[in-house]
């Protein structure tokens, strides 16, 4: 190796510590930057995951106060364990309805499924038909189809034609059940047989009748 190349070697790493004597401080700070966030990002995750773990366990002991009949005990778990919120929340309102629809409060049902919001849009037709199941039964037919809405999958298509039935319109029912017949699984015998009856009893026939009749 020439003199000039390794002159030129101890003038870069002069060059390269009097860099780091300027630059110490930062770099060490954000190392340390670095680590703190690895290590809050840690300590969050555990957070969250020690929060899951509380709110199952909630949810379970709202389970057991539902199935022992304890609504009340039930509706303070709610309240007292954040678990009015989420995925949760929405469960929690599914059951606890069924359980004050069981206890003969259809009422009380009814406000607990209307008071619910922000729900997965996965969830949110399941929660518009039970609510306008139990509004037919308190004789609110308009209001169960305003819960109802748009939807056409067969179940919403259904409850439909209930509204419909209830309210006296025989010929909606019967276009609201056919069309429910038709949006329904092949594979659904036993929905496809109630629904072939609620059809005839609102005036209609199922379509394989008709085509026997032609």
């Amino acid at each position: 190796m020439a003199v000039d190349e390794l002159l030129d070697e101890h003038e870069q790493g002069e060059r390269v510590r009097e860099w780091i004597r300027q630059n110490a401080f930062g770099v060490l700070a954000g190392i340390a930057v670095a680590l703190a966030l690895v290590y809050g990002y840690g300590k969050w995750q555990d957070h969250l995951q020690d929060e899951r773990v509380a709110k199952g366990e909630a949810y379970a002991a709202f389970n057991d106060s539902i199935a022992a009949g304890d609504v009340d005990r039930a509706r303070d778990l709610v309240a007292g364990t954040g678990l009015d919120d989420g995925i949760y929340g929405t469960l929690i309102a599914f059951d606890l309805a069924a359980a004050q629809v069981r206890a003969g409060d259809g009422e009380a049902a009814i406000a607990t499924l209307s008071a619910l919001q922000d729900i997965d849009p996965v969830l949110a037709p399941v929660r518009a038909r039970r609510l306008a199941v139990l509004l037919i039964d308190a004789g609110r037919p308009e209001e169960a189809l305003a819960a109802i809405g748009d939807a056409d999958d067969a179940g919403s298509l259904e409850v439909r034609g209930d509204a419909e039935q209830a309210a006296g319109r025989h010929e909606q029912a019967r276009t609201a059940y056919a069309a429910a017949l038709a949006a329904l699984d092949p594979a659904a015998t036993v929905q496809r047989t109630l629904l072939e009856i609620k059809l005839i009893d609102a005036g209609g026939a199922p379509a394989h009748d008709e085509d026997s009749a032609r």
